[in-house]
C-alpha cells in the first residue's frame, strides 16, 4: 500500500470511530477476578475508620496488581467479587468503620478520582475510581456503604443510618455511573434492605449492562425484570458463593442462567476453599471461560472476548425431532430422600439403556438414557415440585439426573464432585413455569451445554449425546417464581 493509501485508511477509521458512524464493535474484552480475600481476624470487634481503612487497602492493593494485569491484555471491563474489600463475619456496629458514604444519584455526576474533598468517608471510592481511570476501563466492584436517614422516616433504622452491600461501577475516566443496594440479603445482619427495588444499569459503546449480587440469582427481583423491561444483555455479578452439588454450585448456576436467558454474565466469586468458596466465569449464551480450583488458595483472573450482540452467539439448538415419549410405569421402585435440603422422590437407574419417569406433586420427569460404559456407580432420576425452605424460600420445580454417592439409594443427593459413567440422554417434564435452567456438570465439576434444549408438547427437555466425561448431575431447574407468595 502507498503512503496515501495508507493516509486515506488512517483517515477513515479515525471518522468513522470519531463520528460513530458505520463503526461496528463485535466482541468487546471482559475480565473477572477471583479474589482470595484478606480477612478481619477480629471482625466482630469495633474499630476505627483509621484502621479500617488500613485493613481494606489490603485488598485494594491486590486489586490494582490485577487492574494492570487486565490493562496490559486489553481488558475493557473489570468486575471484582461480593465482600472482597471487608470480608465477612461483621455485626452492624462493627462493619461501620469499614463503610464509604454513597452519594443519592441527584448529586451526580462525580468522578472520586478527581474531585475527592466533596463527600467525607469515600475514600474507597476514590481508589477504586483511580484504578478505572488510570487503566481507561469500566470497573466493578463491592463494598459496604452508608446514608444517614430520617429519623421520621418509619424504615430508618434505631441508629439513624442505612447500610448497604453496594455494588459501584466507574467508565473508563474514573467517573460513578451506576450503583446498587443489594435486594435479597443472605443472613447478612449488617445491611439493610433497600426499601424498593433497584434496576442498575448503564449504557457503554459495547452494550447495556445491568448489576445484581450474588443470592439475587434465585429470585425474579431484580435480575429477570433487568432483562425483561430493560433490555440488559449483559449481567455484572459480584458474589461471594459457598458451593453445593449437586444442584447449586456456582458456575453451574451462572452457566445455566446465561444458558437460560440467552445474555452475557461476567462473575466473579470470593475464593475462599475451606468455606467452599470458588467459581468464577465469562459466560455468553454458549461459550464459557470459567475457574474452579477448591486445591489452592490463590485468586485467579480471568480473560475472555464476549459477543456485542449476544443473540449472535450460536447455541444449543431445539431439535424438532426430538421424541417425547412417555417412559414405562413407575412400578414400586420409588424412593425418598433428601436433596439440597428438599424431599426428592427418586426412581433409580438398574440398567445400562433404559426409560424411566417419577412423579410428585404436579411435576413428572421423563428420562432415556444409553450409558457408554460399564461402572457399578448408581444414579437416579428425581423430581422435586415445591417450596424451599432452608437457607432462603422459594418454590421450586425440579427433574434432576443425579450420581449417588454410593451404591445405597440413601446416599442420593450428596455432593459428588467425581463420575466415570458417561452415557447420552434426555430429559423433560412438564413443567408449571417457564423459568427453566439447563444444567449439566460433568466430573472435577467441569461444565457442559446440552446439545438441544427447549419446548416442544408443553414440555421441557434437554438432550445430550456422548459425554466424554462421567456424569455428575443433568438437571433441569425450575424457579416458580409466580408460586413463591402463595406457598409462603
Amino acid at each position: 500500500m502507498t503512503e496515501m493509501g495508507i493516509k486515506v485508511v488512517i483517515q477513515v477509521l479515525y471518522c468513522c470511530c470519531v463520528a460513530q458512524v458505520a463503526c461496528t464493535i463485535h466482541y468487546y474484552t471482559a475480565a473477572v477476578y477471583e479474589h482470595h480475600a484478606i480477612l478481619n481476624d477480629n471482625s466482630t470487634a469495633l474499630a476505627s475508620r483509621s484502621f479500617a481503612l488500613k485493613f481494606m487497602s489490603k485488598n485494594l492493593d491486590i486489586y490494582e496488581q490485577q487492574v494492570i494485569a487486565a490493562s496490559k491484555r486489553g481488558v475493557e471491563i473489570i468486575v471484582f467479587p461480593e465482600d472482597g474489600i471487608h470480608g465477612f463475619n461483621y455485626s452492624r456496629a462493627s462493619i461501620y468503620p469499614y463503610l464509604d458514604y454513597l452519594p443519592s444519584p441527584d448529586l451526580l455526576p462525580w468522578n472520586p478520582c478527581l474531585d475527592q474533598d466533596r463527600f467525607q468517608d469515600t475514600e474507597i471510592l476514590q481508589r477504586l475510581s483511580c484504578m478505572a481511570s488510570t487503566s481507561a476501563m469500566f470497573l466493578v466492584a463491592n463494598l459496604g456503604t452508608k446514608r444517614p436517614c430520617d429519623p421520621l422516616d418509619p424504615q430508618c433504622p434505631p441508629d439513624g443510618r442505612y447500610q448497604f452491600n453496594t455494588d459501584v461501577v466507574f467508565d473508563d475516566k474514573g467517573a460513578l455511573v451506576a450503583s446498587y443496594f443489594k435486594q435479597n440479603l443472605y443472613f447478612e445482619y449488617a445491611f439493610d434492605t433497600p426499601s424498593e427495588v433497584q434496576y442498575a444499569f448503564f449504557d457503554t459503546r459495547f452494550g447495556r449492562f445491568g448489576l445484581f449480587t450474588c443470592f439475587d440469582i434465585l429470585f425474579y427481583e431484580p435480575v429477570v425484570n433487568l432483562i425483561k423491561k430493560h433490555q440488559v444483555r449483559h449481567l455484572l455479578y459480584p458474589t461471594a458463593w459457598m458451593n453445593q452439588l449437586p444442584l447449586l454450585s456456582s458456575i453451574q448456576i451462572q452457566r445455566a442462567f446465561a444458558t437460560r436467558f440467552q445474555v452475557n454474565m461476567l462473575a466473579a466469586n470470593i475464593h475462599h476453599t475451606t468455606l467452599g468458596m470458588t467459581g468464577s466465569g465469562i459466560f455468553s449464551p454458549t461459550n464459557s471461560s470459567y475457574h474452579y480450583d477448591m486445591n489452592t488458595d490463590q485468586g485467579h483472573l480471568i480473560v475472555a472476548k464476549l459477543p456485542v450482540d449476544p443473540s449472535e452467539d450460536t447455541g444449543p439448538r431445539h431439535d424438532e425431532k426430538v421424541s417425547l415419549e412417555q417412559a414405562d410405569s413407575l412400578g414400586g421402585s420409588h424412593f425418598h430422600t433428601s436433596m439440597m435440603y428438599d424431599n426428592f422422590t427418586f426412581i433409580p437407574l438398574k440398567d445400562n439403556d433404559e426409560k424411566v419417569h417419577v412423579c410428585a406433586g404436579a411435576l413428572c420427569c421423563y428420562l432415556t438414557y444409553r450409558k457408554h460404559n460399564v461402572s457399578n456407580e448408581l444414579y437416579a432420576l428425581g423430581v422435586f415440585d415445591g417450596l424451599h425452605t432452608v437457607h432462603g424460600t422459594y418454590s421450586l420445580q425440579i427433574c434432576a439426573l443425579v450420581k449417588c454417592g454410593g451404591p445405597d439409594m440413601v446416599t442420593c443427593g450428596q455432593e459428588v464432585t467425581e463420575a466415570s459413567s458417561t452415557m447420552s440422554f434426555q430429559l423433560w417434564g412438564r413443567f408449571s413455569t417457564n423459568y427453566i435452567f439447563p444444567m449439566i456438570v460433568t466430573s472435577g465439576v467441569t461444565l457442559q451445554l446440552p446439545d438441544h434444549w427447549g419446548w416442544k408438547d408443553q414440555n421441557c427437555y434437554m438432550k445430550k449425546t456422548d459425554l466424554e466425561l462421567g456424569l455428575v448431575t443433568a438437571a433441569l431447574y425450575g424457579r416458580f417464581y409466580e408460586r413463591d407468595i402463595i406457598l409462603r
